[in-house]
């Protein structure tokens, strides 16, 4: 027997903690974590939070700007103008339950600057604002008495019913059914699709995937982002962040030469946005047929390095590199998607009470590329608006849920090892900030062969199945784009 809620929330995320928040006491929630609760991209988030709050030489118009410049003007107008008009509320929300913003001398919120933003605009603490906002968040959402919380649970299946939706999930080798009126996907981004990325582990397209099954509209799921300043001396699949506020804060960016060359490419120099950046380091490489870059902020003071940047401080220290003193070895690394689930302003997808907010969901906030900062803010914004559209529809809901069975075949195998690593290969050489046209004519047709065999087989719907499936079908979509 299926246990039923009036809200299914899947991804415990900045998307998934605050649309929990905000959706009225009185309806039953319940939040899928996919691993641990705290393990996701939200919490890796280092720069800050954007938006125009108290800000007397700033106004919104102007965060829309920048915003619409870094998107290359293909921006979904209406979504901008909603994001940064709501920003100051979202602001206020997370001082009020508890996020500690960092203060300048005088008490007052410190604002930091980015690639992109023409003014100080960014709210943070430290360099760990995504951690310390994901925990504000989520002893909230561990004091609310209507919401009950999975961890380590797998969605594997999704189906649209006549009362709203069936899901099944997979928690250590057990499936259980859940019915809900009305679905939330927060399931993050794409990242372990590439070989190389700033995300989490969670980031495998799940929700994309389960979206696009039953009928959603994806769109511009090629609209990856590249981060032009990941740390580049430790080739891990998980590589570190060297935040954008590094260069907001003053730092050079050198080749191999221990030349600035971004004059050469862009006149905001080192706070172009970051595909320009990404894209510029990329023609440096090939010029100097050399991937040797460096970000350089050492003539700064180390007590203000130390003080404003002391996680990445201790994780660089840890590589043996003092950022006080040493460059940083830092090239581009796949970061974020700007596409997704598609959805309206109010974050609903095209099927009748399932909506999408966060990385997963295309607002169209972000166009071709995201303003740095803008993603928490998103992430927040648009996922309240969800909860504020569930709360009016709840009312006139029919109480009753529809029955759905999930089968899962006694006789079914394991899925055959390596088609997680021959996907990242091939996103990896074929879309990679300056994509390869050919590899990915190439990668398309093996990367449908995976998926077509992963949807047609007949494997053991755990994990490593689910999440192989997802990347197939994520790589398979970016390529389908791009071809």
């Amino acid at each position: 027997m299926a246990k039923n809620y009036d809200v299914i929330i899947v991804g415990s995320g900045a998307a998934g903690l605050y649309s929990a928040i905000n959706i009225p006491p009185e309806l039953k929630v319940l939040l899928i974590s996919k691993r641990e609760l705290k393990l996701c991209n939200s919490a890796l988030a280092q720069g800050g939070i954007a938006g125009v709050y108290n800000s007397p030489d700033d106004n919104i118009q102007l965060h829309q700007n920048d915003t619409m410049i870094a998107g290359g003007f293909k921006n979904n107008t209406e979504a901008v103008h909603i994001l940064v008009s709501e920003a100051a509320d979202a602001i206020d929300s997370l001082i009020n339950i508890g996020v500690d913003f960092d203060r300048d001398d005088n008490g007052e919120l410190h604002r930091t600057l980015e690639g992109g933003h023409c003014r100080h605009r960014i709210f943070h603490h430290k360099d760990a604002t995504g951690a310390e906002i994901v925990s504000r968040l989520l002893d909230k959402v561990l004091s609310m008495s209507n919401v009950d919380i999975l961890e380590n649970t797998y969605l594997c299946g999704l189906k649209k019913t006549s009362t709203g939706f069936s899901c099944d999930a997979w928690n250590d080798g057990k499936y259980t059914s859940y019915n809900s009126h009305f679905m939330i996907l927060a399931t993050g981004g794409i990242g372990r699709v590439y070989e190389y990325t700033t995300n989490s582990a969670i980031a495998t397209g799940d929700g994309i995937t389960m979206a696009y099954e039953i009928g959603a509209d994806i769109k511009n799921l090629s609209l990856v982002q590249f981060h032009p300043t990941a740390f580049n001396n430790v080739k891990t699949r998980e590589c570190f962040l060297v935040s954008e506020s590094v260069r907001g804060e003053g730092a050079y960016l050198l080749n191999k030469n221990g030349e600035r060359f971004m004059h050469n490419y862009d006149d905001r120099l080192e706070l172009a946005p970051r595909d320009v950046v990404s894209h510029s380091i990329i023609l440096e490489s090939r010029k100097l047929d050399s991937t040797e870059f460096y970000l350089d902020i050492s003539r700064e003071s180390p007590e203000f390095i130390r003080k404003r940047f002391p996680m990445i401080y201790e994780n660089l220290l840890k590589q043996g590199f003092d950022m006080t003193k040493d460059k940083i070895p830092v090239f581009p690394c796949q970061h974020y998607l700007m596409g997704g689930i598609n959805v309206d302003s109010f974050s609903r997808t095209k099927i009748e009470g399932l909506y999408a907010a966060g990385e997963c969901a295309h607002t169209g906030v972000h166009g071709s590329n995201r303003l740095a900062s803008n993603s928490l803010l998103e992430a927040l914004v648009f996922s309240k608006r969800a909860a504020l559209n569930i709360a009016e529809k709840a009312a006139s809901v029919n109480a009753d849920f529809e029955e759905c069975s999930f089968e899962h075949d006694s006789s079914a195998v394991t899925i055959p090892h390596g088609f997680r690593t021959e996907i990242r290969h091939i996103m990896q050489s074929s879309y990679f900030v300056i994509p390869d046209k050919k590899a990915a004519v190439e990668g398309f047709e093996r990367v449908k062969q995976i998926k077509n065999e992963l949807t047609s087989g007949n494997y053991i719907v755990n994990p490593d199945y689910i999440e192989a499936k997802s990347l197939a079908t994520v790589a398979y979509l970016i390529l389908k784009e791009v071809i």
